[in-house]
């Protein structure tokens, strides 16, 4: 037994190996690419340089199910675990209930390949009893509870490190099971510790930019959407890349997830060990392709928003991206998940992320400044073609639009509001959302839709009749509307209130700065 990754999944694949009498020659079976069929030569000089025979016979090897592509060189060690038991080498028993993954080198050493962990938790949850991983793999292997995880450094020592006669001990036991010698066995955990800190950067190194500091601790308490627009050095970068630092860590379900997104795309590396506690922050750079930012390729692979699942999508200098890549966030801000078909399947990504953005006013980035030494060089008609590289629908799928003015030097912040206190408060108002919301399956006022909507931001009748009179002044869209509800709610809960009052509703529409742009 294999497995493989589909999406951001295991899957199961099954290595049969058959030896017949014959001229040598080895044959893969079962939709392989190039790394897999190039694995006969790999296997071939590992089990020779282990000090084990290679059968000179006509080889088959299956993999199964067999109208599935297989891609990379996660079989290896089964594949050669296979040949081993077929040629006598090999006692069946040790391949029982036991799953097997790893690339091998030409020396026989085991190498790490992406998505062991969710191999392992596919493993576990159809109840095979260990795992056999590369030794520099067990600790992520072992983040998953209830499978015995082994780690080899080469196929010599998993076939020298178990004892023979407890093999032939346990023969007449009705299970199968064996003890290792020479192999470290670690028990699954569910995770050990948070991930690393981020150092000496806070909140509090802005500033200034009073709202801005307050938009960012609305879009955090809530997770909505947040662009922030405004001239060369107002801060725009530094407030979005201090979100990490205000919001709370991952629970125990939203860190597997993530920690096995980043497993499957082979990005843990050799940081510290356990389940990934911090949101995601992705920051791509305006040149990524689209199948870069949402995923793609032949075999559909997970992009950058994928990546941000469950935290923030960073994209410096919106209008900078292709119009094909910030037209492809459309439906994965709607949908939350990326959907991508190809010829033989469909592939699902997850794709819960915040978005949060930055762009200058114009070309020149000067435009509405209000300085006289360095006035907007650009024309009307070339401040319209800049800001039109982000279409309509998709500012309208932005929560918050903030204009951050130009600060002086001699800027006092009054405020003082650091990462910690800022932190301490979207924890109040995220915890509030999550007791609200803990039947329906989601956490956050931005996820709110459909009945569930109107249930819980109910407004009073001045806050009503405000919100319809902004509706039909700006002319907004009823997503517009909607997004100002969602911001309402999440303004009420940081003020520690379940009534929405019109100054919650005041406050959201100011944060509308593309719609007062376009009134």
């Amino acid at each position: 037994m294999s497995a493989s990754v589909l999406g951001v999944e295991g899957r199961f694949i099954e290595v049969e190996v058959n030896i017949t009498s014959g001229l040598p020659q080895v044959n893969v079976v079962g939709l392989p690419d190039s790394a897999v069929r190039e694995s006969v030569e790999r296997v071939r000089a590992a089990i020779q340089n282990g000090g084990m025979k290679f059968p000179m016979d006509r080889i088959t090897i299956n993999l199964a199910p067999a109208d599935l592509r297989k891609e990379g060189s996660a079989f290896d060690l089964a594949i050669a675990a296979g040949i081993l038991c077929a040629s006598g080498q090999v006692d069946p028993r040790l391949l029982v209930d036991t799953l097997f993954i790893g690339e091998l080198s030409l020396n026989g050493t085991v190498r790490n390949v992406p998505g062991v962990l969710p191999m392992t938790e596919l493993a576990r949850s159809a109840g095979i009893r260990r795992i056999v991983v590369p030794h520099n793999a067990v600790t992520e292997a072992s983040l998953i509870q209830g499978i015995e995880v082994f780690g080899i450094t080469s196929l010599a020592e998993w076939i020298n490190g178990f004892i023979d006669d407890t093999v032939n001990n346990d023969e007449s036991s009705s299970d199968t099971s064996f003890r290792a010698k020479g192999l470290q066995m670690t028990p699954g955990a569910a995770g050990w510790g948070t991930g690393a800190s981020d150092g000496e950067i806070d909140l509090s190194d802005v500033v200034g930019q009073t709202q801005g500091k307050r938009a960012l601790l609305i879009a955090a308490s809530g997770m909505h959407n947040l662009l922030f627009v405004g001239p060369p050095g107002t801060g725009k970068t530094m407030l979005c890349r201090r979100l990490p630092t205000l919001l709370p860590p991952l629970d125990d379900d939203e860190a597997l997830t993530v920690t096995k997104i980043f497993s499957v795309c082979g990005k843990l590396g050799s940081g510290p060990s356990g389940l990934i506690r911090r949101r995601p922050f992705r920051s791509p750079h305006h040149t990524i392709s689209s199948a870069g930012l949402i995923g793609g390729g032949s075999i559909p692979k997970p992009g950058e928003v994928t990546l941000a699942h469950h935290g923030i999508l960073f994209l410096d200098e919106m209008p900078e991206f292709s119009r094909a890549c910030l037209e492809a966030l459309r439906q994965p801000l709607e949908d939350r998940e990326v959907t991508i078909g190809r010829a033989r399947g469909v592939c699902r990504f997850p794709a819960r992320f915040m978005l949060a953005a930055s762009m200058n006013p114009c070309q020149c980035g000067f435009a509405g400044g209000g300085l006289e030494d360095r006035p907007c060089t650009c024309t009307p008609a070339a401040i319209a073609r800049y800001r039109a590289r982000m279409s309509g629908p998709l500012a309208d799928r932005v929560d918050l639009q903030v204009e951050l003015p130009r600060q002086s030097v001699r800027t006092h912040d009054d405020a003082g509001l650091s990462s910690a206190q800022a932190s301490e408060r979207v924890m109040e108002a995220a915890q509030r959302q999550r007791s609200r919301y803990r039947k329906y399956g989601f956490h956050w006022n931005s996820e709110l839709q459909g009945p569930l909507l109107k249930k819980y931001t109910k407004l009073s009748s001045d806050a009503e009749m405000l919100l319809q009179q902004v509706y039909e002044e700006l002319g907004l869209s009823f997503r517009a509307h909607d997004r100002i509800l969602k911001m309402s709610r999440t303004i009420a809960d940081l003020a520690g209130r379940d009534a929405i009052r019109s100054e919650d509703v005041a406050e959201a529409v100011s944060y509308r700065c593309l719609d007062q742009a376009t009134e």
